[in-house]
């Protein structure tokens, strides 16, 4: 089987050629942060130094940007996922956005916003839960709210208030009930 086109290009170029559609085919399929592109560069066996010699090119001509990609990855994921700050930060660091850009990105997410979007998860969390018994569906609950980054006494007053809201026993969550 004889290689493509595409293929036969990118062997037969320079490796700056190669490492730019390289970067170009990446950055037309989804927003990329500099850290992810470098190490798909890496993996494809392109040069550390040419791979700061392209990646420093687009940064300086604006298609790398990791300060608008960590503010749109925090839109993104808050709205799509309804993950909190706390969550937010991990993924940016797993991203590789850098510590200023990602605090800047976080900033952006007030107390406020992260509370409302805490009660609307648990709010259909709660719905789907009916039929369970009520200390079930706190903790299910609970669980929910912490796998998605938001801190427990957050998390244990807004399900208190969805309990008390049922004319349901109180419950007080503790630790062991987040196993």
């Amino acid at each position: 089987m004889q290689p493509s086109a595409g293929a036969r290009a990118d062997t037969d170029a320079d490796p700056e050629s190669t490492a730019r559609s390289i970067v170009l085919r990446l950055l037309t399929g989804a927003p990329r942060s500099r850290h992810q592109l470098a190490e798909a560069l890496t993996r494809r066996g392109i040069e550390e130094a040419v791979v700061e010699r392209v990646l420093d090119r687009f940064t300086d001509v604006g298609l790398i940007d990791d300060a608008e990609y960590a503010q749109m990855l925090v839109r993104s994921q808050l709205e799509s996922r309804g993950l909190a700050r706390r969550a937010l930060a991990v993924e940016l660091q797993r991203k590789g956005v850098g510590a200023d850009e990602a605090e800047a990105a976080l900033s952006t997410v007030s107390a406020e916003d992260e509370e409302q979007r805490a009660r609307d998860l648990l709010r259909k969390r709660w719905a789907t839960g009916a039929r369970l018994d009520p200390e079930v569906r706190a903790r299910r609950a609970m669980g929910m709210l912490a796998r998605k980054g938001y801190p427990m006494g957050l998390a244990s007053r807004l399900v208190r208030e969805m309990v008390d809201d049922g004319a349901q026993e109180p419950w007080e969550p503790t630790v062991d009930d987040l196993d």
